[in-house]
Formats: structure tokens, sequence, C-alpha cells
């Protein structure tokens, strides 16, 4: 033990945006930071969420893994739980109160609410795990309850940011732990992990009260429904809109299932305060005059299967947009997902409602800290050694400079992608060994039983679509005795390319004709003759399938 190295493990949200998780190991003992998924990107057909690929800690069956850390109750943070803990039953959970109610509902729902325990700690507590002991401070995020963490090792101290900004007027009243972060500073950091989500954007990030003023005018000006789109998650800003509606007199619903979860458990543990009386039953919005009701869903990102989506969709099956709507869009679109957003903004104009969204108005602001913040962290904490954490790959480089700039040698910068084993001890920080850190895709009750392979069959599905040929030959000489049936999907509409479809047929009987070999070799043949001849024809590739039946 007295010669081993602190192994700090970014599997998730070093080169992303999301699904963050970072191992922390010391010899045989470790912990985890956070476990969170990543929305799909628009070519990822059919994949709902994406996890941490987390098999090195399953082969690692020496580690004594002591303890689950989580900062705050985000989807991007807490929303792997499930898997992580069917994965370790045995491993104990630790979070703040709002966070843990958060993750006892995903485990409720996942029916692992007994395999977890859970244990819950407030930010400016200290407590051990194994040979790391573990200080939690207060930050100011767009959720309440977030911390960072300080983790004291035999290799030196490590202080993690979580996601974070320095909002001075925070909604709940709790400021970022300035003292604790400058104690460290004192104390000596041997490696800081930061949050670099906005480290292009200069400046400071507005506090979360600036956006009241833009949410005030929305209420003033619409006639209508109001209906506000954001994260289930984001309960601050669903303390915002009730607070909007008592102040207009307007009843406040709250559609889809995880939202109501999240704003029941949140009232019920003090961290929303909604008057019963101002909330409404969803089964009776029908029932209120529309300039009198406000309703919260989900689906800012343009995740196809939630509320707003269906909405634009017109497949929603509770409610309709009615024109005269307001649509509040209280969301930025997460890196990959803008395609998605103003396409359901698109269709959302096109069904006569009125939009706001961050662009127009400020219903919106960062919950992530900007280069000036990113600063005053460094310059709190004074670490040896910089590793920005949570962002993509120029976020990273982008925020290692600021690094630089601060003070810190550029040697002493460690840019490290999911994956990168970063070796720390009393005389250096660098980087060495690389493991997989790679994307594990959830597509509905399966877990990483589909890869690269499949994902890019499905995107040539969804491109070109798909021709099958069904023809009988004989089961001696291989030669057709009967006609040709194709069959299309995705590709041509078969009516209406007769031509084509007969240059098929004909090259599928000259192929069986001159092929003397077993049926699985003639499947093959015919199946590249039919992809040349079409791709010539049409300058496209459907996938092919022959179907050869033997008689």
């Amino acid at each position: 033990m007295s010669k081993a190295k602190l192994r700090v493990i970014p599997l998730g949200g070093c080169g992303e945006i999301g699904k963050n998780m970072t191992v922390f190991e010391y010899g045989s003992e470790a912990i985890i930071l956070d476990a969170g998924i990543m929305f799909p990107m628009n070519d990822m057909h059919g994949v709902d969420y994406i996890i941490p690929d987390f098999n090195h800690l399953r082969q690692r069956t020496d580690l004594k893994i002591h303890g689950i850390l989580f900062t705050h109750g985000h989807e991007d943070h807490i929303g792997a739980v499930r898997h992580v803990v069917e994965a370790f039953p045995d491993v104990p959970l630790y979070a703040t109160r709002l966070t843990a109610g958060l993750i006892e509902v995903k485990l409720r729902e996942a029916r692992l609410g007994r395999e977890a325990k859970i244990n819950v700690f407030r930010a400016g507590e200290t407590f051990r795990l194994g040979t790391f002991k573990i200080e939690a401070f207060h930050m100011c995020h767009s959720i309440p309850d977030c911390v960072g963490f300080a983790i004291d090792t035999p290799a030196g101290l490590v202080v993690h940011s979580g996601d974070y900004k320095f909002d001075n007027m925070p909604l709940d009243g709790h400021k970022p732990d300035y003292a604790r972060l400058a104690e460290y500073g004192r104390r000596g950091v041997r490696l800081l992990m930061a949050d670099s989500t906005n480290a292009d954007r200069p400046g400071w990030t507005p506090s979360e009260s600036t956006i009241e003023p833009a949410f005030d005018t929305v209420f003033k000006q619409a006639s209508g429904r109001i209906i506000i789109a954001t994260f289930a998650s984001l309960i601050s800003r669903i303390q915002l809109a009730a607070k909007m509606a008592l102040r207009y007199n307007r009843r406040l619903a709250i559609v889809g299932p995880t939202m109501r979860e999240y704003v029941k458990l949140a009232r019920e543990i003090g961290y929303l305060d909604i008057p019963e009386p101002l909330l409404l039953d969803p089964a009776k919005m029908n029932d209120v005059e529309p300039h009198k009701l406000v309703i919260m869903v989900t689906g800012s990102q343009g995740e196809p299967t939630a509320v707003l989506t269906k909405l634009a969709r017109g497949e929603q099956r509770t409610m309709d947009i009615i024109p005269g709507d307001t649509i509040l869009l209280s969301s930025h679109p997460i890196p990959g997902n803008e395609e998605l957003v103003y396409r359901t903004i698109n269709k959302l104009y096109g069904r006569g409602a009125n939009v706001v969204y961050d662009s127009l108005s400020r219903v919106h602001v960062s919950g992530h800290c900007s280069q000036e913040e990113m600063r005053l962290l460094i310059s709190l904490t004074k670490p040896d050694y910089l590793m920005p954490v949570h962002g993509e790959l120029r976020h990273l480089i982008q925020h290692g400079k600021l690094g630089v700039e601060c003070g810190i040698p550029q040697s002493n910068i460690v840019i490290a992608e999911n994956g990168t084993v970063v070796e720390v001890d009393r005389h250096h920080v660098r980087k060495g060994e690389r493991i997989p850190g790679g994307w594990v895709f959830v597509d509905g009750s399966g877990v990483g039983d589909i890869g690269p392979a499949v994902i890019r069959d499905r995107e040539i599905l969804a491109r070109d679509g798909f021709v099958v040929i069904a023809v009988t030959v004989d089961k001696k000489t291989g030669k057709p005795i009967s006609e040709a049936e194709v069959i299309s999907r995705g590709f041509v509409y078969v009516r209406e390319a007769e031509e084509l479809i007969e240059s098929v047929k004909a090259a599928v009987y000259d192929t069986l004709k001159h092929t003397q070999s077993e049926n699985g070799k003639r499947r093959e043949l015919v199946e590249q003759t039919v992809g040349r001849l079409l791709y010539n024809e049409t300058k496209r590739r459907p996938m092919v399938f022959s179907i050869l039946s033997e008689v």
C-alpha cells in the first residue's frame, strides 16, 4: 500500500457532455463519483440513452468499492444508478437529501428500491470510506442540494467541483462555500477536477434569479395557456413556475409521470413550496379556462417520447396544442440535440403556438460556470495540477488554457478523455494506461447488447431502406424454378419502379443460372450482384437480403 498510487479514471463526462462517472482507486480500494446517462445522438436510431462502460470495475474482482458518491440529482449524474446498483448491489450510495430522494424514485421505478442502501449527508459533513476521507462542500447549480467533494488520499488532496456556478443570489438562498474552497487552497490541493462545460464562454454565468423578469413578461402577455418545458429534475425552475402561477392567478398542472414524482418528492422533503390549492390534476385541465392555466411538461431537449415532443407531433393522448398557447422552453439545447429541439419548435409554431426560448428571451440561464468563475475557483483552491472534466474535448482544452493563464504550468494541465488513467502521487500527476471508456447503449430492456455494428445497420436502414429477393431454386442445380419476388421497404415503391424491379429479377436469374455452388454461396452472390445493380442505377445502397428456397 505504501507504494500505491491514486488512480483517477474518468469513465464518462471527459470528451463529451453527459454520462458523468469517475473512479478513484488506491491500491485495492475504490470509490465512484456519479453515475449518469447521456442522450443519444440523431443517428443512434432506437437507442433510449447511453451509460458509461464500467466493465473495468466488474473485472477488478480484487477491488473493494466503498461507496458511490453523487454530486447532484440531474440525469447526467444519477441516470445510470439502476445499472450500477444491478452490477454492484452491495455498494452503498451517498447523496444529499434531495439527490437521495431522486435516486430513490429511479430505483423504485426499476424495482430496485430494496437493493441499495442510500446514506444521506449534508454539505459541510466529513466521513471516511476506507482510505478515502470525504468532505462535501456546497456549490450552486440549477438544482438544490448540489455539492462538490474534497477527497483526502495518501497521494494528496483532490478537489472535485461537481457542476457549479458562483451564484451569489441563488433562489434557495444557499451560496457557494467560498470559505471551504479557500481553506483547501491553504491546505494544499494536489489535483483540481473542475467543470468545463462553459469553458468557451467569457464572463460570469448569470444568477438563476435573473430569469424571473422574463418569466414575468411571458405570464403578463400570455392570453391563453402557458406550457413550460424543462427537465423533470430542474426543481428551481418548477418553483419559479409555481411562483408565477400564484402571482397571476393561474392553476399549475404537472404532466408526465417522472416530473410528477419528482415534484411530489421535493414537496414532501421541503425543497418545493407549492400550496396544494395551486396544483391541478392533469385530468381536469379541460375544466379550467385557458388563461388561468399553466402546464409543466418534459421535452425541452426534443426527446422523442417526452410530452412536449408528442404535443408537437399531435400524438399526446391527454392534451393537444390550442392556437394561442404560449410554449416556454426553459432550457438550452444540449450539444448534439440542437436539430431535435429546433425541429420541435418549428412543429409547435406550425400548430399555432407562440414559442418563447432562450434565443428570444432570458427564460433560461446555464447552471454551469463561465470563464471568470473558473478563474476564481483556481484562485481559491490554488491547485498544483488542473484536470478539466465535464465537457467535450474543446471545452477541456480551453479550460486548460485558462489554468495556464492563472499561473498553473502547462505541464501540470491534465487533459484526459474517458478511459484515461490519471496517476497521482506525492511527486507527479501524469496520464497512464488507457482502459475501455466508451458507450454502452440502452435500447428498451437491452443493455449493451447492441454496438456500433448494429447502429450502423440501423443508420443504413433509415437512410436507404432494404430489398428482399425471394426465389425457389432446384436443390441439385441451384437453377431458379419460380419467378423471383422482390420486396422493398424504405428504398423504392415497387409499383412505381417496375423497370428497376425487372432489372433486379433478370440479374437474379442470370446469377443463379451461372453459379455452381452451395446455397449459402449463391445467396451471397445474389446479394452482391443486386447490390451493385441498385447502386449503379440509383446511387443508393439499401440492405439486400435473399431467400433461396430449395425444392
